[in-house]
């Protein structure tokens, strides 16, 4: 099979990772880098030479040997810079979200789909081997029953200037709790607060609230003194914890659990008597080293190759921003739940 040609859009932080990974891949050939600093590309020159540079992104999507962009522009960018490639008719990888409202996370999946094209967002940690662990422990029923889910996602900086830590870091865990627990919430609500920048909240607690009684706790902040990256989930059987910060021991299985004994069993006990705890073995599990991002990487470039649907498709990423425009609307109206329609 011919190797895919295409252009990386956007080499500022994480725009480099992305470069650097996708012009690694065998099946890759990196023909474009596109940025508006001249300065960053002259850089990006050095370091890949086989590669063109410009600051016209109008060249990129001009090039008909260019088959897919992969665009790590600003936020705000993403739908007009994924619309007009898809226009062109681009395969796009365009980093979380999709786009800053639900109404254009839908017309961009729309779009690809009636050129069928391939649209992937960047959910990064849909690729994280300890994720696919978690995964597979839920569909097993490993952890029995799932009845809660908590993330944290803290740290001091990076504050942005066009964007609120919800939309900025809250994609990340948003996208895994949907992804395991395969369904929506009905109602979402958040609360917030602005301290460095008026209008801009440096620190979120979202809830998501299920049909069947499950529950999501969401944290956020870049004004906080610990780098936290951690996800627990807690089942009826088991509890696991995914904490991305370790090196290396990133998953540990809890054989924990409050068990309620029979009726028969309490009939003569106080209802605090009737529940026991367990305390038993905790596992930690090997998980491979394969590097999230270039599993990722590698997944955009084999569906655009096969045809087939990527896991973090536009769908997927419509699913991740009607949960963050819900928990934006709670956010302004100072916590009141939001119910998704």
């Amino acid at each position: 099979m011919s190797k895919l040609t295409l252009a990386c859009v956007g080499a500022g932080n994480w725009g480099r990772n992305l470069t650097r990974t996708f012009a690694s891949l065998p099946d890759v050939r990196l023909k474009t880098i596109c940025d508006a600093s001249e300065s960053v590309l002259e850089k990006m020159s050095m370091q890949y030479p086989q590669a063109g540079i410009t600051t016209d992104y109008s060249t990129v999507l001009d090039d008909s040997e260019i088959q897919a962009v992969v665009l790590a522009v600003p936020t705000v960018e993403h739908f007009e810079s994924a619309h007009r490639a898809l226009v062109a008719g681009k395969h796009v990888y365009v980093e979380k979200p999709i786009a800053l409202s639900l109404e254009k996370a839908r017309a961009l999946t729309e779009l690809a789909e009636a050129k069928d094209l391939t649209l992937m967002v960047g959910h990064l940690l849909e690729y994280h081997p300890a994720v696919d662990l978690l995964k597979k422990l839920i569909e097993e029923e490993e952890l029995g029953d799932i009845l809660y889910v908590y993330a944290e996602r803290v740290n001091l900086g990076v504050v942005r200037k066009d964007e609120n830590a919800l939309w900025s870091l809250a994609p990340h865990d948003i996208s895994i709790i949907l992804y395991l627990l395969e369904e929506e919430p009905e109602s979402v609500s958040a609360r917030g607060a602005c301290y460095l920048q008026k209008g801009i909240e440096d620190v979120v607690f979202a809830n998501l609230r299920f049909s069947d009684g499950k529950m999501a706790q969401v944290q956020v902040s870049w004004l906080d003194p610990h780098k936290v990256r951690k996800l627990t989930v807690v089942g009826t059987k088991k509890m696991v914890v995914f904490d991305d910060m370790e090196s290396s021991e990133k998953v540990r299985i809890y054989d924990k659990a409050a068990e309620q004994k029979s009726s028969s069993e309490a009939l003569y006990e106080s209802y605090g008597e009737s529940i026991t705890l367990r305390f038993g073995d905790v596992v930690i599990p090997y998980i491979s080293p394969a590097e999230p991002l270039k599993l990722e990487a590698q997944h955009f470039v084999s569906c655009v190759q096969s045809g087939d649907t990527p896991r973090s498709d536009g769908r997927d990423g419509m699913r991740v921003v009607r949960v963050l425009e819900a928990a934006q609307a709670s956010l302004e109206a100072d916590g009141v739940p939001t119910v998704l329609q």
